[in-house]
């Protein structure tokens, strides 16, 4: 958020952007005015599929299945959080793997990308409904933004947001850090998050 600040030439107490992470889980979140005003809970399985994780789902269906007596309460969590999305439905976890079965000709794979593209486009929309239209960027992260054929498929649906960057890779520890530093010099103060 902070690089797409800086992109903007602008200071991230003053801009409006939808983040969205694309890793093993899929975070998208609201930022407003150096703030993080709404986010989905990736960790948990919560919003668009991933490479791992099951994203919302038809909640009829999940009760019926946890109480089935078929599954255990570790087997349940595991099928929504290590063992759903893109692991679901093609077996890997790799966004790699999913364009080498896409390029091979397999049609299923590709579906699949798309919806999983269109899920995370989606929630980004759902963002700038947050945002109330007011956006200044969208910036997309993360391994799968390594991914220009995924990347495609969401600029497709996004586009009309405005701005959008695209930052492939993992950025966490320097943000860690970065932010540490602000502590220090007393550019902020220090937060506690409680789980």
């Amino acid at each position: 958020a902070r690089r797409a600040a800086k992109d903007l030439d602008k200071s991230y107490e003053s801009i409006n952007l939808i983040v969205a992470h694309m890793g093993g889980g899929v975070s998208v979140g609201a930022h407003s005015l150096g703030r993080v005003i709404d986010v989905n809970n990736a960790l948990d399985g919560e919003g668009p599929f991933s490479p791992e994780r099951a994203g919302g789902l038809p909640v009829g269906g999940l009760v019926k299945m946890c109480y089935s007596g078929e599954y255990t309460h570790a087997q349940i969590k595991k099928k929504l959080k290590g063992m759903g999305g893109l692991v679901a439905y093609l077996g890997t976890n790799d966004g790699r793997e999913v364009g080498k079965m896409i390029e091979s000709g397999n049609t299923k794979a590709e579906l699949i990308y798309k919806a999983m593209a269109y899920q995370v486009a989606k929630e980004i929309g759902s963002c700038g409904a947050v945002l109330k239209g007011d956006v200044d960027a969208v910036v997309l992260t993360g391994g799968l933004a390594y991914d220009e054929t995924l990347i495609g498929w969401i600029r497709e649906k996004i586009d009309f947001l405005g701005t959008v960057f695209v930052y492939p890779g993992e950025d966490e520890m320097s943000a860690l850090a970065q932010g540490a530093l602000r502590v220090l010099e007393g550019q902020e103060q220090a937060r506690e998050y409680l789980a």
